[in-house]
């Protein structure tokens, strides 16, 4: 039989609470600790800077790419709900995107590491809900002339690629003028924010 006291000592079990605060925790470690040390940093950084054990971390993540892509998740949930915004103009999205990228660039040459005839299904479905979120402005921003005439979601899209891509490969203080000189030369305003 447990005594009064005995079962006030022991702890309570948070349950789905602690789990929803052990993911946000570890979702804000991955991002400083991929950002200082690289997409190849020991994950056991993440869990320790994420106030968790390992075994935490792999029951929400149970690899790198699962982290990764979370991570990618977040920025593509914050980009549908700039989008709400019926103010926010094809260049705010675009810059936003910009943004998460220069913020994500190891993440970015991890991801981009894998074989391209094996795309990930989780990777492409982000992709399809950023398509969607480019395809409600892009219109509007034909008809004013703030991209070139006829320009597609496609277009968009392979614009975003090959300035993430390029931002891979300059030092964190260059990114974002490098972002928008990409964009310019592409027709693009797409400037991010500060």
């Amino acid at each position: 039989m447990t005594t009064q006291a005995g079962s006030s000592s022991r702890r309570s079990n948070p349950g789905p609470r602690a789990a929803a605060r052990n993911r946000a925790a570890l979702l804000a470690a991955a991002r400083e600790v991929f950002a200082e040390h690289g997409a190849h940093a020991p994950l056991n950084a993440v869990a320790r800077r994420a106030g968790v054990g390992q075994g935490s971390l792999y029951r929400h993540f149970p690899d790198r790419v699962e982290l990764v892509i979370a991570l990618f998740e977040e920025q593509v949930v914050a980009l549908e709900e700039r989008a709400v915004d019926p103010d926010a103009r094809l260049a705010d999205l675009l810059g936003l995107i910009t943004r998460h990228a220069m913020d994500s660039v190891v993440s970015i040459d991890l991801v981009s590491a894998r074989p391209e005839e094996h795309p990930d299904r989780r990777l492409m479905d982000l992709r399809a809900r950023v398509a969607d979120v480019l395809a409600t402005r892009v219109h509007d921003a034909v008809a004013a002339g703030a991209v070139p005439p006829g320009t597609t979601v496609e277009d968009l899209l392979l614009g975003v690629e090959l300035v993430t891509a390029a931002l891979t490969r300059r030092p964190a203080t260059e990114r974002a003028s490098y972002a928008a000189r990409a964009w310019a030369l592409l027709g693009f305003d797409a400037a991010p924010p500060r």
